[in-house]
């Protein structure tokens, strides 16, 4: 796939959770291709969510557009069924159709406690994370898949932190967040059984070490300098941009042949490889390998053949 290629023209997507981070660079990216995409969230310009910070869902279809497709925002809080059935049943009013759906939601930055046993955290938040994660990412597939299954190639992308492969052996964070990101790699290969004989396909993706606006915060640094957090976190090398997971959105929605990816689990990383794109500066980074051979065994930081 080329990145001026527009692959997606007449496509409707719907990113859950697209206020910010990956949600963000998903939606802008399947606008650069041509797509109509429904975005949500629930930050708005009137009304700020509890993490109370400034993006909001109208800027994000803004970007939509600006980046050639049509973004459409939509205020919703996918714990609440009646705006998620309410939010699929717009879409299929005025689109009659639902071609991809990114599960993006999430919300458990500020819950989930590092290195916390299940009996140490604490209990409220580690529930609340778990139903961020797990409840909305059902609620939505509940209300959305009839309507993806109203035509055939529909594609559900399940967003998670980790691959199967490299959960399965590693601790991720807390018992909360383990559980969590575990059960959204399990949704995309149980949707894959389910959605598989009927046309569609669903599958997992997680980004690598993402520069989110969250992230960068956190380092006191912007897109612009972000190299400058190496000096405190030189691993940070790696990262890579919201963009480059949305690019992996987009090469699968525009793949006809996505079904052999039915049920797997799958990382930017792996398909910028398969599909031949890049981040935004050119690189590919690819993380989660890095992740095994560098990072984990104590390795200095050497991005050298992983980007």
């Amino acid at each position: 796939m080329t990145q001026t290629r527009r692959t997606l023209e007449g496509k409707v997507a719907l990113v859950a959770g697209a206020t910010r981070g990956a949600g963000r660079g998903i939606a802008v990216q399947l606008g650069a291709q041509g797509a109509t995409v429904y975005v949500s969230g629930r930050s708005t310009r009137g009304r700020r969510s509890e993490y109370d910070r400034p993006e909001t869902i109208e800027e994000t279809a803004e970007l939509v557009t600006a980046a050639g497709g049509r973004g459409i925002a939509v205020v919703a809080d996918h714990l609440v069924a009646e705006q998620v059935e309410a939010l699929v049943g717009r879409i299929g009013a005025e689109e009659g159709r639902l071609d991809v759906l990114v599960n993006d939601i999430w919300g458990g930055e500020r819950l989930f406690e590092w290195d916390s046993t299940v009996w140490e955290h604490d209990l409220d938040k580690g529930l609340r994370l778990l139903r961020l994660a797990v409840d909305t990412h059902a609620i939505t597939s509940h209300y959305a898949l009839p309507l993806l299954l109203r035509e055939p190639g529909g594609l559900v992308v399940e967003m998670t932190d980790g691959t199967a492969d490299y959960n399965a052996g590693h601790y991720r964070v807390s018992f909360f967040y383990d559980l969590a990101k575990a059960a959204v790699l399990r949704m995309a290969f149980a949707l894959g059984h389910e959605l598989g004989p009927r046309g569609a396909t669903a599958v997992a993706l997680t980004p690598g070490w993402l520069r989110s606006e969250m992230m960068l915060d956190a380092f006191g640094v912007t897109e612009a300098n972000w190299r400058d957090a190496l000096e405190t976190v030189p691993h940070f090398a790696i990262s890579e941009t919201p963009s480059y997971v949305g690019r992996a959105v987009a090469a699968l929605a525009g793949d006809p042949e996505a079904a052999r990816w039915n049920g797997r689990s799958l990382s930017s990383g792996q398909l910028a490889r398969e599909y031949g794109f890049t981040d935004l500066d050119g690189s590919r980074p690819d993380a989660w390998r890095y992740l095994v051979e560098v990072q984990d065994p104590g390795r200095p930081a050497d991005t050298t053949g992983y980007r």
